[in-house]
């Protein structure tokens, strides 16, 4: 028994080393290609869409967008400001009727 587990712990040491020695190579290579001065450079490349040619499509398309968006806002308002004055004229019609009938 005793030289087999002096043979286990020789074959434990040696496993040990070895694995010392492998991260002792890989940390010297990771090391070599920090301070590698021929690393690759990549760029990005902005992709054009294909009706880059008409910017100005957009902006007509965009500018008419706004220009719905203000005429609906201004119609709602109208709108709102009609059921409004139909609510006081009741309201106000309800509360002479109160107070005078």
């Amino acid at each position: 028994m005793t030289s087999e587990s002096n043979r286990q712990i020789g074959l434990e040491h040696r496993e040990r080393i070895l694995r010392e020695r492998e991260v002792e190579l890989r940390l010297r290579e990771m090391e070599a290609n920090i301070h590698a001065n021929d690393t690759a450079f990549h760029q990005t490349v902005k992709h054009q869409p294909e009706d880059s040619q008409k910017p100005w499509i957009k902006k007509v398309i965009l500018g008419g967008k706004l220009f719905a968006l203000g005429v609906i806002t201004l119609v709602a308002v109208k709108i709102a400001s009609v059921l409004a004055g139909f609510i006081i004229v009741a309201a106000l019609g309800w509360m002479c009727y109160k107070l005078f009938f």
